[in-house]
């Protein structure tokens, strides 16, 4: 059985990536790592920890001690490092977070797998790794800078990062090439385009669209709207990174990309038109919209949801003009072609988000999963919803039972004796017919 390290599997890609190898293979463990910043839910991943072929561990890339105890206790085969802060308006607001996280955690990362998988000393005085293991590092083509009107980016395109995000997450690459360079460590990086679908976290730009839509705010869009990106699903790019792990070369870098080049007003107007027809095919997904106004029909309207809601702003400081890759590497090397166009893939996440604001959306996890995962929640009621204090993310709903305070220690929230809610007995926390009920949005 492989085990594998897989750090930031509570953000966005990370979670899609764990779904897809639990779902492939049936003879392997994955330890997730993830800090739970604002970007991450553990909710999207509950029903995957199991802790058997799934555990979870709170904790920040840049401990240390907290990776060495794990790689002691696990010994992983493989790391695949999501872990990094990405957003860039973000980076233009705090830049040294950027530094910390994306570059020292990825360098922590590096040390701590040559401190476990280092065995011996070759003849030619370079270091004997364990057979089989992988450093991975999963990166963006933003590295790359900004493309005019024409051309790609490929593997051999200089690196020329514009934005605080980019230069850490260039110079965590240079990290993993030179640590592969100097100690021959066994590694590989994958640079994606920009990805899109389930769990995408609500401040980029797609699901914040939907969120606007669904608010009846207006849809924000930087500059003229003529900056273009290319869109991949992010299953597609789990499947890449799985290729890559597993077959591609040692040392080498395999851009990802998913041949669906648009500019963002494109996206913007697709998503528009995503949402209308969805509400126009299946009328009860309009009583998610806050704003109801009655037809003449007697329904709710969405006339209004149309180009209209768009509202051009002030561009964004740096903001790069075009970015396109060519996969044609790992294409040839590996059979790898992105599946899905964006036509159809946008279709995923804009009724996952419907469905989730009806009232479907939700993934039950059982209380024992709870406790298994070694986390402690406060519930806080908000009308019929409830919603999870201090670090944790996403809404709560407890069906069939009571609203309750859930601890998986002895410690008591702070918050908890004032919202009228107490530690339950512990018989009654591993109880296997309480569920919870965590949204998705």
């Amino acid at each position: 059985m492989k085990t594998y390290l897989v750090t930031g599997a509570a953000g966005f890609i990370g979670a899609n990536f764990i779904k897809h190898m639990l779902a492939k293979y049936d003879d392997i463990k994955i330890v997730v790592l993830d800090l739970l910043t604002y970007a991450g839910n553990l909710g999207t991943i509950a029903e995957n920890i199991d802790g058997v072929r799934c555990e979870f561990v709170k904790g920040d890339i840049c401990d240390r001690a907290l990776a060495d105890q794990l790689f002691e206790k696990y010994n992983f085969d493989y790391v695949v490092n999501f872990a990094a802060e990405s957003h860039v308006d973000r980076s233009i607001e705090n830049p040294q977070l950027f530094l910390q996280t994306n570059i020292l955690g990825t360098q922590n990362l590096l040390d701590a797998a040559r401190k476990a998988w280092v065995t011996g000393k070759a003849e030619t005085g370079y270091p004997v790794w364990r057979e089989g293991v992988r450093f991975h590092q999963v990166s963006t083509d933003e590295v790359y800078g900004s493309l005019g009107a024409e051309g790609y980016f490929h593997e051999t395109t200089p690196l020329d990062p514009r934005s605080p995000y980019s230069a850490s997450k260039t110079s965590a690459d240079l990290f993993v090439k030179a640590y592969h360079e100097t100690y021959k460590m066994p590694v590989s990086i994958t640079r994606c385009s920009n990805n899109y679908g389930p769990y995408h976290f609500p401040e980029k730009l797609i699901p914040l669209i939907i969120k606007n839509i669904l608010e009846g705010k207006s849809l924000p869009v930087y500059g003229d709207g003529t900056n273009v990106r290319d869109w991949l699903y992010v299953e597609d790019h789990c499947k890449a990174i799985d290729a890559v792990i597993h077959h591609g070369r040692v040392g080498e870098v395999y851009n990802v990309g998913g041949h669906n080049e648009k500019q963002n007003i494109e996206i913007v107007k697709l998503t528009i038109r995503t949402i209308h027809q969805l509400m126009t095919e299946q009328p009860e997904y309009r009583q998610v919209l806050k704003k109801k106004e009655i037809g003449a029909d007697g329904q709710i309207s969405i006339d209004w949801i149309n180009d209209s809601l768009i509202t051009f702003v002030k561009d964004r400081l740096g903001h790069d003009q075009r970015y396109a890759i060519d996969p044609t590497k790992i294409t040839n090397e590996l059979g790898w072609t992105p599946e899905t166009c964006f036509e159809v893939g946008i279709v995923k996440p804009s009724v996952g988000i419907l469905r989730t604001k009806m009232g479907r959306g939700y993934h039950r996890w059982r209380l024992h999963e709870i406790l298994r995962a070694n986390v402690w929640i406060t519930l806080i009621p908000q009308r019929d919803r409830v919603y999870v204090d201090e670090s944790q993310r996403g809404c709560f709903l407890i069906r069939e039972r009571p609203l309750l305070f859930v601890s998986g220690s002895s410690r008591v929230s702070p918050h908890a004796h004032s919202c009228g809610y107490y530690p339950v007995p512990l018989a009654w926390q591993v109880s296997r017919n309480l569920y919870i009920y965590i949204s998705l949005s």
